[in-house]
């Protein structure tokens, strides 16, 4: 097959480019998959590398077995096509008896068994989710090159927050690698480091390597760690016979160690780099691609000078919508309903997702799922009522359910005996007591399994919490009853169901519609991106969600966490611009007297005619404001009447938040009315203009 068939322009100037180095940007959706396996099968044709020679690199076993799939229908299926752990993996079988001696150390499989040893050794706490949080440090210290010895100092001077102690850590981390080679076993970390250091410091393995690898290609570029780094320059060995693909707008994975710098400082390493942009969305709607581009204009920082910017090329589709709902509960039926309604008509379940930022908040919409008689696929993290720690929740509870009704038949027999009735503590109150010794502190862990582990606890607090309103004599008897009969009425996951997904687990894959819910800040952004670096991430990953719709995408928010709770949420502040002023509510009626920002109440006369409560910072550009105060002083002074008398600076400090672009738009400004708008009108929008085309220049 021709490799140039079937490609556009940007596309045919990224296969056709010399073999190295390239650097291809790539948005969503814009067939950077398509362009990489034809770059490849044209380096074949063209006689620059033959198939043995090339070895192109990506970030999951799905990613490349797809590039396999694809590379094998364009008739160049001996390339090889791996992860990077696949791929060191592979390296090091081979000449690990050359450079070291012996056969290959086994992969630890159980990573947590070798954690847990090490936890003991030095005094640490060895719960499960203690565990996964010490793992995930050791392995976020291993991908960015940071020693055992160096761990508690790298931690300070970046400022990363950890749900565990540094000190603790970096004794764990210590003891956890002398135990590792104790047992003579590496971890998948490991693979990477020895393949590394086995290229660096032997040179007669790295002559033999060299001369057998010549061509790279690396798929997500802007996810690479500084490990991941250090090994493909070890590949290298100095060549620069390199393509990297990737979008500085997709960076996910700062907390795992990945830097976008790697991608974002290529020509400055490459001068001579080729630099091809693929901006042709072939994915999503012109509605999608418009939102999406809207989301990540806000974009500040590095990331957004490679800022791409999504052209869209399918028909036009249905509008995004966003509602408000009251509580979380009604959000799920609503969003359950809603998927309901496109499967009747004919939308396939497995074209269908919703997207959270974290997965403790699919518990919710596994319930409202089942209640709707949809089945679903959970993916990236297990069923709810799986998860290990709600395992140990119900068996907590159970125990103390067999252990409460022995008291109150002993307390109904002394009651019956004196007359005396003794009082017994709420449900809520009981539960919660019950379950702080497994994790429920009265205070949030920072970010980690802890805290997932936390978040999933006071999903069953809440569950506690209904059942206590709807039945105040409830005790935790019926409480686990009522656990057992939810955890029962489950579907069963299967591949025709609708997807639950996080954010993260969500990268790479498209459906259909897509749901983005819980959009409240606190929850994305999330609580603890306390930095601006954290909320750009944050807005990057709330763009990866917006980029996996297809046609329909749907955003939702609840300004309650618990029904007939207080509303005290507010909208995520990415959709501040983005979303209408008055979001449809629950049942499609207007939110009136809200804030166009937050979705908080309106109280004063300032607030209701700039649309904004005082708890929001205003967005007005400065320039505008004092182009529209400096027309108005004008004004006023050819007519001799006061300023207040054209404009209050409510009003225009209104108009210059909302950049009305015609009549209605103006007229929909409190303040503004038929007649303002025949006078000044026409002069008000031309300064808008003015200024909105200076900007664009």
């Amino acid at each position: 097959m021709d490799p140039l068939v079937g490609l556009d322009d940007e596309q045919r100037a990224a296969v056709m480019a010399p073999s190295g180095p390239v650097c291809v940007l790539a948005g969503a959706g814009t067939g950077k998959t398509r362009t990489i396996t034809h770059r490849i099968a044209q380096l074949v044709a063209s006689g620059a590398h033959p198939v043995d020679e090339m070895l192109a690199v990506t970030f999951t076993t799905r990613a490349a077995g797809e590039m396999r799939l694809r590379l094998r229908a364009l008739g160049v299926p001996g390339v090889q096509a791996r992860t990077f752990h696949s791929a060191a993996l592979r390296q090091l079988r081979y000449f690990w008896p050359k450079a070291v001696g012996g056969q290959l150390w086994p992969v630890v499989e159980q990573k947590l068994r070798l954690v847990a040893l090490a936890a003991r050794r030095v005094n640490a706490g060895t719960d499960t989710a203690t565990l996964r949080d010490l793992a995930s440090e050791i392995e976020w210290a291993k991908a960015t090159l940071i020693a055992p010895a160096d761990y508690a100092a790298s931690v300070t001077k970046l400022g990363r927050d950890t749900s565990i102690d540094a000190a603790t850590v970096a004794k764990v981390f210590e003891a956890y690698e002398k135990a590792k080679v104790a047992a003579e076993q590496l971890d998948f970390d490991d693979l990477l480091l020895h393949t590394c250091a086995v290229l660096e410091s032997d040179e007669a393995v790295g002559r033999e390597f060299r001369a057998r690898y010549r061509c790279f290609v690396v798929d997500e570029y802007q996810d690479v760690t500084p490990l991941q780094q250090r090994l493909l320059d070890a590949w290298l060995g100095g060549r620069d016979q390199l393509t990297v693909v990737g979008d500085a707008n997709q960076t996910i994975y700062s907390f795992a160690g990945a830097s976008p710098k790697y991608l974002l400082n290529f020509d400055r390493k490459y001068p001579q780099a080729a630099v091809v942009r693929l901006e042709r969305d072939y994915r999503s709607t012109p509605q999608v691609v418009t939102l999406a581009n809207r989301v990540i204009a806000g974009a500040v920082g590095e990331s957004a000078r490679l800022r791409l910017r999504l052209r869209p090329v399918l028909p036009d589709g249905p509008e995004p919508t966003y509602t408000e709902h009251p509580d979380e509960a009604a959000e799920a039926r609503a969003v359950s309903e809603r998927c309901r309604a496109l499967i009747d008509a004919g939308t396939p379940a497995s074209e269908i997702a919703i997207l959270f930022r974290i997965n403790a908040q699919s518990e919710v919409y596994e319930q409202a799922l089942a209640a709707a008689g949809v089945s679903y696929v959970i993916r990236g993290g297990e069923r709810f009522f799986a998860r290990a720690e709600i395992r140990q929740a119900m068996s907590t509870l159970r125990t103390a359910a067999g252990r409460f009704a022995e008291v109150d038949a002993e307390r109904a027999s002394a009651e019956d005996a004196d007359g005396t009735t003794t009082p017994r503590p709420g449900l809520v109150t009981t539960v919660r007591a019950l379950l702080e010794p497994i994790g429920l502190s009265a205070d949030p862990p920072a970010a980690g399994a802890l805290r997932e582990r936390w978040e999933s606890l006071l999903e069953l607090v809440s569950v506690a919490e209904q059942l206590a309103d709807a039945d105040p004599a409830a005790g935790v008897g019926t409480f686990v009853a009522e656990l057992d009969q939810r955890a029962e009425a489950q579907h069963a996951p299967g591949n025709g169901g609708v997807t639950l997904a996080s954010l993260h687990a969500a990268k790479g894959l498209e459906w259909t519609a897509v749901f983005l819910v819980g959009l409240t800040d606190g929850t994305l952004p999330i609580q603890h991106a306390d930095t601006p670096a954290a909320v750009e991430e944050e807005r990057r990953l709330f763009y990866v969600g917006v980029t996996r719709a297809k046609q329909q995408l749907h955003l939702s928010w609840a300004l309650s966490r618990t029904e007939g709770g207080r509303r005290s949420r507010r909208r995520s502040r990415f959709l501040q611009g983005i979303a209408p002023d008055q979001p449809a509510a629950a049942g499609g009626r207007a939110a009136p007297g809200r804030c166009r920002l937050c979705s908080g109440p309106l109280r004063s006369p300032v607030e209701i005619k700039s649309g904004r409560c005082g708890n929001c910072p205003s967005n007005a550009d400065p320039a505008v404001v004092e182009a529209l105060k400096a027309w108005r002083k004008q004004l006023a002074a050819e007519q001799s009447v006061p300023a207040f008398v054209i404009f209050t600076d409510a009003t225009l400090l209104a108009i210059a938040e909302r950049q009305p672009s015609d009549d209605a738009g103006l007229l929909k400004i409190p303040g503004i009315g038929r007649a303002k708008l025949d006078n000044y009108g026409e002069q008000v929008l031309n300064i808008l203009s003015k200024h909105a085309s200076t900007t664009s220049s």
